[in-house]
């Protein structure tokens, strides 16, 4: 473990360098709707982008949480562009659970590859054909796609169910359909596959498989501990981190504005509720941060004990993923609430994380809802439901 706290120091420290830039260019990533090339540019010198990659692909022998750690300080500064480099790298962690061919083809071209998806299979079409499938399908919500040179696309199959094929930008089109309330600057547009295009077997991984961290990646040597893992107690963590860093800016600029140096105008008649409202949310985005790394820290020993969750503990950390980007969304809007008419400049950044934190909660893995329905069946040995992903 000792390892992974100190290349996480470090590439978190690299992340919070960016974070002032980053906040200069949010708006300008809500206006355009997509993360701006110079952002990308900057994440790739930087090579935050290679922080998950298998070490014979330009790693560093990091795991997946030292990414998750990364996409918390970005988004200090850029909801959308923590969000997007949450998706990208874990993305390009989750190509360690293929076989070795796709990640040759994945890396083939460079270390820094930015891969989009989307994990509902309901619109994709796969027909089984010579040596893999022919794949057919709209595929919506896939962050980052834009400047992404792969795409994970679910679809199920007749021989192993549903899974992920991973397909390069040159076999799929971007239909624009993003036009949001929040988290604009993903561009997580619709990706469409109009006629069908042939996907080799190596580039299918079955749901199944994923499930029980039976992956050809996963049982491979010197696989990452938490690529011995079921991906869905790990997956629900990635898209809570970008709302913890969300959060977490929305404080720094809270504080920063509630200051009495500062202009206090907008924040009301009352500095004691603005305290109380200070030390209320720090007190949540805090408590909410020390959650995900014990859960994490627990993930990773049981890696490296090569050792799997059990259900109870899989329930468990998805209540706990989802309770994480609740919090993000209660210290959020107190702020907000708090800060009067000033928060609703577009210029604002309150307003931005405020909008920010409550499209990212609404991801279907990040619903409070259906992760404590489903901790309160198994915790009472009532039959659990099958959960959406």
């Amino acid at each position: 473990m000792t390892a992974h706290v100190a290349g996480r120091d470090e590439w978190t420290g690299r992340a919070a360098e960016l974070v002032p830039v980053l906040a200069r260019r949010a708006q300008h990533a809500e206006e355009s709707r997509t993360i701006p090339k110079q952002t990308i540019d900057d994440l790739v010198a930087a090579r935050l982008l290679r922080v998950p990659n298998p070490d014979r692909h330009g790693g560093f022998g990091l795991d997946l949480d030292t990414a998750i750690e990364v996409a918390i300080e970005l988004g200090r500064g850029c909801g959308s562009t923590a969000w997007c480099y949450s998706v990208w790298s874990s993305h390009t962690w989750m190509v360690g659970l293929y076989g070795e061919a796709a990640q040759e083809e994945y890396f083939a071209d460079s270390c820094d590859v930015l891969c989009s998806s989307s994990f509902d299979p309901s619109r994709g079409k796969a027909e089984q054909a010579n040596g893999g499938y022919l794949l057919t399908g709209r595929w919506g919500f896939s962050s980052g796609c834009d400047a992404a040179t792969w795409a994970m696309l679910a679809a199920p199959t007749a021989d192993q169910g549903a899974g992920l094929f991973l397909v390069p930008s040159a076999d799929y089109r971007i239909d624009d359909t993003w036009f949001t309330s929040g988290l604009r600057g993903t561009g997580s547009k619709d990706i469409v596959i109009d006629e069908p295009v042939k996907v080799p077997a190596g580039r299918f991984l079955p749901y199944e498989a994923m499930k029980t961290g039976r992956t050809p990646g996963g049982m491979a040597a010197g696989a990452r501990p938490m690529h011995r893992l079921p991906f869905f107690s790990v997956g629900p963590f990635v898209l809570a981190a970008p709302l913890l860093g969300i959060a977490q800016g929305a404080i720094d600029r809270f504080e920063e504005q509630a200051r009495p140096s500062a202009s206090a105008e907008g924040f009301g008649a009352n500095p004691a509720s603005t305290r109380s409202r200070l030390a209320a949310s720090a007190v949540e985005i805090h408590s909410a941060r020390a959650l995900l790394r014990a859960d994490l820290r627990e993930l990773i020993g049981l890696g490296e004990r090569r050792e799997s969750p059990t259900f109870d503990e899989i329930t468990r950390y998805h209540r706990d993923a989802t309770y994480v980007a609740k919090l993000t969304v209660t210290a959020v809007n107190r702020l907000f609430e708090g800060t009067g008419g000033a928060a609703l400049h577009d210029s604002s950044p309150l307003q931005r994380a405020h909008r920010d934190v409550h499209a990212g909660s609404h991801h279907v893995a990040l619903r409070w809802d259906t992760a404590a329905e489903q901790y309160g069946r198994v915790r009472l040995g009532i039959e659990p439901f099958p959960l959406p992903f």
